[in-house]
């Protein structure tokens, strides 16, 4: 199987400096309404003559009210299954999984990532297998964000480099084995299901490893012959099975022919010279083999006339 090389990745996920986010969400509150207070406080100072502490109340108020809203900013809430891909001016700067209510830098940006497990599922792509045969052939991939960072830096969109290597892996698999191997012992996609989504995780696996995915489970959905040859390979099998069903019954009659003549010997009911037992033979596997049933002839006279 083709070794896919992708680039070494730029970044890797870690974490970052992050606290719990309800004591500053009561402190910042707090604060504010505090920092109102001494506003409202400092105005009416002023108007009742008290001006130097009514104007350092309205100064200072003010800027504990931005303070404490700067403060309140760093409050993000997570979601079971999200993570927060935090960025400072530009800069990866760690990520945030645990779910609740967090504080972290409030000049940070923070970008929502989720990191449920998904499913992706093909449309029906029509290939050439490895005997050249059109074929039909879709599939499901089990994936998962594994690597936050990698996922949202590495590539442009994520979900989109999913979908796209998932069906470049697809198409390289049905290019790499028949659909049928027809009792040879290669493996083909029809005969060694199991071994084929073994390898398709495989490969998928290793193509989307760049974006920070990991694949979890992947499963062929619809396999078939293309239209055009589907009849002409459908009239192969038939005429495989008819085959294979013959030469069991071809097999059975002469064991049952061998059977006969063996008992009729050794019970010594008659003695047959070599041409007799031709043609009882004959008969024998004309009735035993025939695909209708066969009309009886008494024979009146004697056994050689």
């Amino acid at each position: 199987m083709t070794t896919v090389e992708l680039p070494e990745p730029q970044v890797r996920e870690h974490g970052t400096t992050e606290r719990a986010g309800m004591p500053f969400t009561v402190g910042g509150s707090l604060g504010m309404l505090v920092a109102a207070a001494m506003v409202v406080s400092g105005i009416t100072l002023t108007m009742n003559g008290e001006q130097p502490l009514g104007i350092t109340l309205v100064v200072v108020g003010p800027l504990l009210l931005i303070l404490f809203a700067i403060l309140l900013g760093g409050v993000t809430i997570v979601a079971p299954g999200e993570a927060r891909v935090l960025l400072l001016f530009g800069r990866y700067v760690g990520s945030v999984r645990t779910s609740g209510m967090r504080w972290v830098n409030p000049f940070t940006t923070r970008l929502r990532v989720s990191t449920r497990i998904r499913n992706h599922e093909t449309s029906v792509l029509k290939v050439n297998d490895h005997d050249g045969n059109p074929i039909e052939i879709a599939a499901v991939v089990v994936w998962q964000v594994q690597d936050t960072a990698r996922a949202l830096f590495e590539v442009n969109d994520f979900i989109q480099f999913v979908s796209i290597q998932t069906e470049t892996a697809i198409r390289h698999i049905a290019n790499t084995y028949p659909y049928d191997n027809h009792g040879g012992e290669s493996f083909s996609l029809r005969d060694n299901a199991d071994e084929i989504t073994e390898k398709l995780s495989t490969e998928i696996g290793a193509r989307v490893e760049s974006a920070g995915v990991r694949v979890i489970e992947s499963r062929l959905t619809h396999l078939a012959y293309a239209p055009e040859i589907a009849q002409a390979m459908l009239r192969r099998q038939q005429a495989g099975a008819v085959v294979a069903a013959r030469q069991l019954v071809v097999e059975g009659a002469v064991g049952m022919v061998e059977m006969a003549l063996a008992k009729l010997t050794e019970r010594d009911v008659v003695q047959l010279d070599e041409e007799r037992k031709a043609a009882m033979v004959s008969n024998l596997l004309v009735v035993l083999c025939g695909d209708r049933d066969t009309q009886p002839v008494v024979n009146t006279g004697s056994l050689y006339t």
